[in-house]
């Protein structure tokens, strides 16, 4: 397996696996021996629900930034919805809502992209103007713009902790539920510079 071909399936994985309950929809349990797709044919880009797809278009999380989230890097929304409880400085609020204002513009644009390059790709397997080197070009397309989007978020959660004081991050993960539960205490704040 090449190098490239992984970090595409890898990308793939973490947009289409990684996004929890927006990417799961209620699936009625098919007619025996029928594939688990029957249905989805009828979908205007096969690949994406329309979920999947709205979710992109309104810039979504998607769980895209739980690399971050998880190991103790606050994003900005949450922290946003903390502002009171994590006692942030005027200046602390006001640069939390600049970065998701300008995340959110950039996911949103991210994401209309991606939703436009699968649906060229749906529409070349549809249309059966598709080859190899077409293909090629289309998968490379569709996964720069998976790893863009995904390093999106990550970047932002990285720009939102450089902006909070350690005992605040540690606040932000006993409030989000994240402290360790036999000890009580919160991943290890992230070293930064503010």
């Amino acid at each position: 397996m090449t190098t490239r071909f992984t970090l595409k399936l890898i990308a793939a994985s973490a947009l289409l696996m990684g996004a929890g309950g927006t990417f799961s929809q209620h699936v009625h349990a098919p007619a025996h021996n029928a594939s688990p797709y029957a249905g989805k044919q009828t979908r205007e880009i096969k690949a994406l629900s329309p979920a999947q797809t709205a979710d992109l278009l309104a810039g979504k999380g998607m769980e895209l930034a739980k690399a971050a989230e998880l190991n103790g890097y606050p994003g900005p929304m949450h922290t946003l919805e903390l502002a009171t409880q994590l006692e942030l400085s005027t200046g602390q609020k006001q640069a939390s809502e600049t970065l998701m204002n300008h995340h959110k513009a950039e996911a949103r644009d991210l994401g209309a992209q991606l939703v436009q390059a699968e649906r060229a790709l749906d529409q070349a397997f549809a249309s059966r103007q598709i080859d190899a080197a077409r293909l090629t070009a289309h998968t490379d397309r569709i996964g720069q713009l998976q790893a863009l989007l995904r390093k999106s978020h990550l970047d932002t959660h990285l720009q939102q902790t450089a902006l909070l004081t350690p005992a605040q991050i540690s606040r932000y993960a006993q409030l989000r539920g994240y402290a360790g539960p036999a000890t009580g205490t919160a991943p290890a704040a992230p070293t930064h510079k503010h």
